[in-house]
């Protein structure tokens, strides 16, 4: 891996270099000019750069780091970049200032601002790279800021920025970005992980400091040279998604803390996992081979999940050191890398040219949906959110968001495919049209010539493109279902004061209970109904965790109605 360079070191040491210059340019724009915490500004382009410099990108970038913010906030222009850097660094700079004038709030009216970042990305990605070092030093020092920009700022960071470097193949930065801004979005529930997550981190830590010796020493011995062997605790973000949808049973997450095996080549990484699987067997169905299969943004591993020492299950990650580059850098380490190889020549990072099938969906996509009333809404949810790779029967990996149904695969493919769906099968067995589809499924479609979708479909559907493609389809037959409600089912304890305490949980969630009823069930438990008022998936995300933290409570289900 390249030595990291220290920016600030280089532009002391090397006055004649690019670097250097665009140092001192940007110190004496900013010169006496402070951020909101007290420190210099210039030590902001400075981080900023640095972040660049460590994810191994050029000079030019490094350099359009440290002046990013010059023509927003000095009385620099732009033309005195072009005319002192030329004019690559100054696209950079003015693509970089144009991002910065994003201030998502969540409501339509950003469309012109997210389409700035749409075309920017297919543009130059440089640009996109230099915004996300500038937007990493910013929330690393977001406490400095009023509250209402706090939240505003960790909003469009966790629903953007975050997410678009995870499109981009960079997951370490994805997963630092939505760790800085989760306390701010959710204060409890960040409270709640710290609280019963440290000592449970602690444990599985210690567990797994005693299984690498037998990791490493069993590696020698079949002759597989482990360049690294070493674990990662998994992101509070990231941990708390993932309980959301295990109802909050942190015994069904696996990769709490995983093991990593970085070794020489792509043939140890299979001896490698052979290894593993000879010391401890392996859950069924939990072995995935990205090597073979990547996803779409890039991403190549084998991950496996085993009985380990003691019966505890424990998940390994094994890739080559290029593979946890990328893995760690994404595109930008893919980047750097192919530079690398080139004779010194420099290139331009352009999308184009990049093999990142969904940049090139995005664009066709923005054409035909950059008009509709939706457009942030759709774009949230095709784009932004946890994503799942579904495969065909002849192996096209399919994109879709978390949560996504065969309807939904169906018309990612085809609008015809979708309209015609009778019913689906996945890994070979038949499904509901409503079956949530999870990683490396194998969906094929059953169609009926003639047939036409479904009003039912809208209950369920995920994507924007379907439930645009249905209405399209049934406009002609009267006023569509829209879900209002949510109805949640509840095993619990009987208590005397249980339904006083769900009252409450939901009124303190500014929802309003239009109905609750309660039965007994013997045994001392009893069902709870509860409809409220909303079908906001984040409120009522939200308010599960609520409950679920009351006495007493032992399942919970809910449905849109």
């Amino acid at each position: 891996m390249e030595r990291k360079r220290d920016v600030k070191k280089q532009a002391l040491e090397n006055r004649a270099s690019l670097i250097s210059r665009a140092y001192f340019f940007a110190e004496s724009c900013h010169k006496n000019q402070k951020r909101a915490s007290g420190e210099l500004y210039v030590n902001h382009c400075l981080k900023t750069a640095q972040n660049l410099a460590d994810w191994n990108l050029d000079e030019t970038t490094v350099s359009a780091g440290l002046l990013h913010d010059v023509v927003e906030d000095t009385g620099c222009s732009l033309e005195e970049i072009d005319k002192n850097f030329g004019p690559q660094i100054a696209n950079l700079v003015d693509g970089t200032t144009k991002l910065g004038r994003i201030k998502y709030r969540g409501d339509e009216k950003q469309k012109d601002n997210i389409k700035k970042l749409i075309l920017a990305t297919s543009k130059d990605l440089r640009v996109i790279f230099v915004k996300l070092a500038d937007r990493l030093h910013n929330m690393q020092t977001l406490k400095s800021l009023p509250p209402d920009k706090q939240k505003r700022i960790s909003l469009e960071t966790y629903e953007i920025y975050s997410s678009l470097a995870y499109r981009l193949g960079m997951q370490r930065l994805a997963g630092e970005l939505e760790d800085l801004a989760f306390p701010y979005l959710y204060p409890e529930e960040y409270k709640w992980l710290i609280s019963n997550m440290k000592t449970r981190y602690a444990e599985r830590e210690k567990y797994l400091k005693r299984i690498k010796p037998v990791v490493i020493k069993e590696l020698t011995l079949a002759n597989i040279k482990p360049l690294k062997v070493d674990f990662r605790a998994k992101r509070y973000s990231s941990l708390y998604k993932k309980l959301l949808r295990y109802d909050m049973d942190i015994d069904k997450i696996y990769d709490l803390v995983a093991f990593r095996i970085i070794v020489e080549n792509i043939q140890d990484c299979y001896a490698a996992l052979g290894v593993i699987h000879k010391l401890w067997p392996p859950l069924p169905g939990r072995i995935k081979d990205y090597i073979a299969m990547p996803k779409p943004n890039g991403y190549r591993s084998l991950h496996t999940v085993v009985f380990c020492v003691g019966q505890k299950i424990v998940e390994f990650q094994i890739r080559t050191m290029e593979m946890h580059e990328e893995a760690e850098n994404g595109v930008a380490a893919h980047w750097a890398y192919e530079e690398s190889k080139s004779s010194g020549k420099k290139r331009v990072s352009f999308a184009k040219n990049q093999d990142i099938s969904w940049v090139e969906r995005l664009r066709a996509w923005q054409e035909e949906e950059a008009d509709s009333p939706d457009f942030i809404d759709a774009l949230k949810m095709d784009f932004f959110k946890d994503r799942i790779f579904a495969i065909t029967p002849k192996g096209q990996v399919v994109d879709l968001p978390a949560g996504a149904t065969p309807i939904d695969f169906a018309y990612q493919i085809h609008t015809d495919l979708g309209n015609q769906c009778v019913g689906a099968k996945v890994n070979g067995k038949i499904v509901p049209l409503n079956h949530e589809l999870r990683s490396s499924d194998i969906v094929e479609i059953v169609v009926h010539k003639g047939k036409k979708p479904s009003i039912s479909w809208l209950e369920f559907v995920k994507t924007s493109s379907a439930i645009s493609r249905i209405k399209k389809a049934l406009k002609d037959k009267g006023p569509l279902f829209e879900p209002k409600q949510t109805e949640l089912h509840i095993v619990a304890q009987a208590r005397p004061d249980l339904i006083k305490d769900l009252s409450n949980v939901v009124s303190r969630n500014h929802l309003s209970l239009v109905n609750l009823s309660a039965n007994p069930t013997g045994s001392g438990f009893q069902t709870i109904k509860i409809r409220c008022d909303s079908s906001d998936r984040r409120k009522i995300s939200q308010l599960i965790v609520k409950i679920k933290s009351l006495k007493g409570i032992k399942e919970i289900d809910y449905r849109f109605v």
